[in-house]
C-alpha cells in the first residue's frame, strides 16, 4: 500500500488541507480510544450483571416448581392442570431501547395482569396463588436476564467495530497523511530553493 495519499498535489493550500486532515484523524483517534476503553468497562460490568441475573433465575425457578409441586401434593396433579387450563392471565412484553456509549441497548419490561382462576377457596388451595405468584416472579427474572444478555452481545460487537476503526487509524490513516505532509513539505520545501536559486542567478545576470 502507497505511503502516500494518492492524487495529493503539493501546494501549500494542499498542505493545509492534509495538516487539518490528520489533526482531525488524531482527535478522532483519541476519542475513539476513550469510547473503547468506556464500552469495554460497561460491558465487564454486564458480564458480572449476568452471572448475578442467572443466579436469580435459576433461584426463582427452583421456588416457583417448589411452589408447583407443593400445590400437586395437596390437589392433586389433574386439579392444577384443570386450573391452569382454565385460568385466564395476560402478559404484555414491552421493548424499548435506551443509549449506552453510543449503542442502542435493549430495555424489556413486563405487564403482568394477575390470572384470573375459576375457583372458589372451598376447592382450591392457597398454594395455588403462591405457585402463580411464584412463576410470574420467574418470568421477570428470566425477562431481566435476556435484557442483560442481549447488551452484553450489542457491547461486544461495537468493542470489536470500535477496535478496527482505533487500529486502521492508528496503523494506516494517520500514518499515511503524516507521510503525505512531509513529502508536500520537502516538495514545497525544493521549490523553494529552485526558485531561490533562479532568482539568485537572474539577479546575478542582471548585475552582471
Amino acid at each position: 500500500m502507497s505511503q502516500i495519499l494518492p492524487g495529493t498535489k503539493t501546494t501549500r493550500m494542499e498542505l493545509l488541507r492534509l495538516k487539518n486532515r490528520k489533526r482531525l484523524a488524531e482527535r478522532g483517534h483519541n476519542l475513539l480510544k476513550e469510547k473503547r476503553d468506556s464500552l469495554i468497562m460497561e460491558f465487564f460490568n454486564a458480564i458480572a450483571e449476568i452471572k448475578e441475573a442467572r443466579e436469580q433465575v435459576e433461584e426463582a425457578l427452583s421456588i416457583a416448581f417448589s411452589a408447583l409441586t407443593q400445590a400437586k401434593m395437596i390437589m392433586g396433579p389433574s386439579r392444577v392442570v384443570e386450573f391452569a387450563q382454565a385460568s385466564k392471565t395476560k402478559a404484555d412484553l414491552s421493548i424499548n431501547t435506551r443509549s449506552m456509549m453510543g449503542v442502542r441497548v435493549p430495555v424489556l419490561s413486563l405487564d403482568h395482569q394477575e390470572p384470573k382462576l375459576p375457583y372458589s377457596l372451598p376447592d382450591s388451595s392457597v398454594k395455588l396463588d403462591t405457585m402463580s405468584t411464584k412463576f410470574c416472579e420467574a418470568l421477570k427474572a428470566i425477562i431481566r436476564l435476556a435484557e442483560v444478555e442481549s447488551t452484553v452481545k450489542r457491547l461486544a460487537l461495537e468493542i470489536e467495530r470500535t477496535k478496527r476503526r482505533v487500529s486502521a487509524l492508528e496503523n494506516v490513516v494517520i500514518p499515511r497523511l503524516d507521510n503525505t505532509v512531509r513529502f508536500v513539505k520537502l516538495a514545497l520545501e525544493e521549490r523553494e530553493r529552485e526558485d531561490f536559486f533562479r532568482i539568485k542567478m537572474i539577479r546575478d545576470r542582471i548585475t552582471e
